[in-house]
């Protein structure tokens, strides 16, 4: 019989993945495979489903193959428990309406499963679980409901694996979500009035790996962060940063074009108005003031608004808008337009960078 007879009476509907859970399903209730064999099975199949969801439905039907599959296994069999309770956290992560409890799941799954790969799983794995349990921490942290140093700390222990030689793509990862983490500090302590300096350190960092060439999309975001970062990091070299946050916004330029990425565009050249309008013209003589470099701040403030305007950005639009009559009427205070996408995001232990 043809492949293609074998869904003749299945709904109408039913896909590959459909087909794949029931043969999960089944694989789970062969009595020729031991336990292990069964719970592998389950876990490869759920991991599948998880990698390139269709929808949310597919994620919780891989939720159950992972439950599934725990529930199989006995005595002797922690590393591969703990291996898929690991993976089940990331799928708890993945739910995209999921909330603070999905996070809250996913961080008990990691930290259930974390002493064992420590002890008898790869670094990697452990590695990946830390970047995972910052990105968790960091997350619910915005919920009031963790701290941001956690998310630090989870995030350095990450780095003690994924270095540049070894991991490029994670140790790139982990220093963007660590910038990241560093900005979203209260300014309460040393530390975090430090916060924009250390971001600084990694979003470089970040450039030793994201390249022009090879990462477009993500050097010229990773350009626009340092430059923010650069604008508001403390130091006694204020003009110096100035300088150096317009040089990243022109970096991020080459890749953001007005015609194809308009919107991240007008974000660069409004975080470089911006700029432009605390630097003095002549950077030797400050007394001279900037009469000419808040022109040009107000050129780009206009053009961004325009797109922002254009492009259904009301938010952006208003925030370039206070800008333009700060300038106008010689005020002080701008708005700072900035791009906080981020273009890390985790994926499932195991799988291919």
């Amino acid at each position: 019989m043809p492949p293609d007879d074998l869904s003749a009476d299945e709904p109408a509907g039913f896909s590959l993945e459909d087909a794949q859970v029931r043969a999960a399903l089944q694989a789970a209730d062969d009595p020729g495979a031991t336990p292990a064999e069964r719970a592998e099975m389950l876990m490869e199949i759920a991991t599948g489903l998880q990698t390139r969801p269709r929808s949310p439905a597919q994620l919780s039907d891989a939720l159950d193959l992972y439950q599934r599959a725990q529930a199989l296994l006995g005595p002797g069999h922690e590393l591969l428990a703990a291996r898929i309770r690991a993976r089940e956290g990331t799928a708890h992560q993945a739910l995209p309406d999921g909330g603070a409890a999905a996070l809250h799941a996913a961080r008990a799954c990691f930290e259930q499963a974390r002493p064992v790969l420590a002890a008898q799983g790869l670094p990697e794995e452990v590695a990946e679980l830390d970047l995972n349990l910052g990105l968790v921490t960091q997350a619910l942290a915005q919920e009031r409901q963790a701290r941001v140093p956690d998310a630090i700390a989870h995030y350095h222990r990450a780095l003690k694996v994924f270095t540049r030689e070894c991991w490029p793509r994670e140790f790139a990862i982990v220093h963007n979500n660590l910038a990241v983490a560093y900005l979203s500090l209260p300014a309460v302590d040393e530390r975090s009035r430090m916060a924009e300096a250390l971001a600084v350190q990694s979003y470089e960092e970040v450039l030793k790996v994201v390249t022009l060439v090879d990462h477009p999309a993500e050097y010229a975001m990773t350009q626009n962060n340092l430059g923010n970062a650069l604008q508001y990091a403390p130091s006694g070299h204020r003009v110096a940063n100035l300088l150096r946050a317009l040089q990243a916004y022109d970096e991020a330029l080459k890749v953001r074009d007005p015609r194809t990425m308009p919107v991240p565009y007008a974000n660069t050249i409004a975080n470089q108005a911006n700029a432009l309008l605390n630097l003095p013209d002549s950077p030797e003589h400050p007394e001279q003031g900037n009469a000419g470099n808040r022109a040009r701040a107000r050129a780009l403030y206009v053009q961004a608004r325009q797109i922002f305007e254009r492009h259904g950005q009301a938010g952006a639009a208003e925030s370039v808008a206070q800008a333009l009559a700060d300038i106008d009427a010689e005020g002080a205070g701008l708005a700072d337009v900035a791009d906080l996408a981020d273009f890390a995001a985790s994926r499932v232990p195991g799988a291919p960078a």
